[in-house]
This record gives structure tokens, sequence and C-alpha cells, in this order.
């Protein structure tokens, strides 16, 4: 679904524990895609723009930091696996909801209960003699 091409990896450091491997290899990955000139369908593009997603930018750029695993060969493939969840998740169109009435038995089973809630209520109070 999505060209690898239209991807851009940049190696980072990693932050966190793991001594001196940290601090002199950088295997984690930094993922830009850029949503407006991908290759993606207009409509999957709209509504990926319209998310409300700290991961994508003002200018509609993608980006993802993957940093899990030792191996930056491994960043890389959990970092192109995040996007096309985040693409394959605003793909499903959701369904659209048709307003129904309630029937006429559902709505004379409600105010019976409402009436024997207020019986029951009825009888709580302060006893006359």
């Amino acid at each position: 679904m999505i060209d690898v091409n239209e991807v851009e990896f940049n190696a980072i450091r990693a932050q966190g524990p793991g001594g001196q491997n940290v601090n002199k290899v950088s295997s984690a990955v930094h993922l830009r895609f850029d949503i407006v000139n991908s290759s993606l369908p207009e409509h999957i593009k709209e509504r990926l723009l319209a998310m409300r997603d700290q991961r994508i930018t003002k200018e509609g750029v993608v980006v993802l930091k993957a940093q899990q695993s030792r191996s930056q060969e491994a960043n890389k493939e959990e970092a192109l696996r995040r996007l096309q969840e985040l693409v394959a998740s605003v793909a499903v169109l959701p369904t659209v909801r048709r307003p129904t009435r309630p029937t006429r038995s559902s709505q004379r089973k409600r105010l019976d209960g409402k009436t024997k809630d207020g019986e029951r209520k009825q009888l709580r109070g302060k006893i006359k003699l």
C-alpha cells in the first residue's frame, strides 16, 4: 500500500539505558512520510491530514521514531509497520449511523418501569400514623 521509495529514514542515536552501545551506535530510526506528495488515494490523504495526531506535522508529514530494537534494520521495519497501521486505520470507512425510533412496546416498557420505580420510592417515605 505504501511505496517504500516515498519514505525517508534517518538513523539517530537511541535514548535510554544501554551503556556504551547507546552512545556510539545509531540504531534508532526516524521515519518521515510526506502525505501530500505521496501516491496514496485522495480520500485517504484527506482523512490522514484531518486526524488530530501529534505524529503528523502541520505540513502533513508523518514522523515516527522507532528505537525498541538494538538493530537498525529491525527498527526500520517496526517504523514502517506502524506507518502502515496508521494508514490502514484511516482506510476503513466508518459505517454511517441511521437513526431509528423506539418501538411502541419498548416505549411502553420504559414507562411501566418508571411507574414501578416511582411507586417503590413512594413506599420509602415516612410512615404516618
